[in-house]
C-alpha cells in the first residue's frame, strides 16, 4: 500500500471516529466531574477562560443538536489537530535537514582542507 493512501485511509478513520463515534459518547460527566460532584465540590468550579469559543464543552455553538453538535467539534478537533501536528512535523523535517546539510558541508570542508595539507 502506498504511503499517501495509507495516510488517506488513516485520516478518513480518525474523521468518521470523531465525527460518528461522538454521536454516541455518553452524555455523563466526565470522571473529574463526577468525582467533584460525590465529594461536593462541583459548586467551587470556575468556568475556563475558553468557555465561550466556538467549541467549548465538546461541542458546536449555534447548532442545537446535541450529538451533530458533539460530531462537528470532534471532526474539528481532528481536523485542527491535523493541521498543528503536520506543521510541526514540517517544520522540524526542514530545520533537521538544514541541520544535517551545515553538518555535511562543515566535514567536507574539514575533509578538503586535511586533503590539501598532503
Amino acid at each position: 500500500m502506498k504511503q499517501r493512501t495509507f495516510l488517506a485511509l488513516g485520516l478518513l478513520v480518525c474523521l468518521l471516529l470523531a465525527g460518528v463515534a461522538s454521536y454516541y459518547a455518553s452524555a455523563h460527566p466526565d470522571g473529574l466531574e463526577h468525582v467533584a460532584e460525590q465529594t461536593g465540590f462541583i459548586d467551587t468550579a470556575e468556568d475556563s477562560a475558553t468557555a465561550d469559543s466556538p467549541l467549548a464543552d465538546y461541542s458546536t455553538r449555534g447548532v442545537e443538536d446535541a450529538r451533530l453538535s458533539g460530531g462537528i467539534a470532534g471532526v474539528v478537533g481532528v481536523v485542527v489537530m491535523l493541521l498543528l501536528s503536520a506543521g510541526l512535523f514540517w517544520g522540524l523535517r526542514r530545520r533537521g535537514d538544514s541541520v544535517n546539510t551545515a553538518d555535511e558541508a562543515e566535514a567536507e570542508a574539514a575533509r578538503t582542507h586535511t586533503d590539501s595539507r598532503t
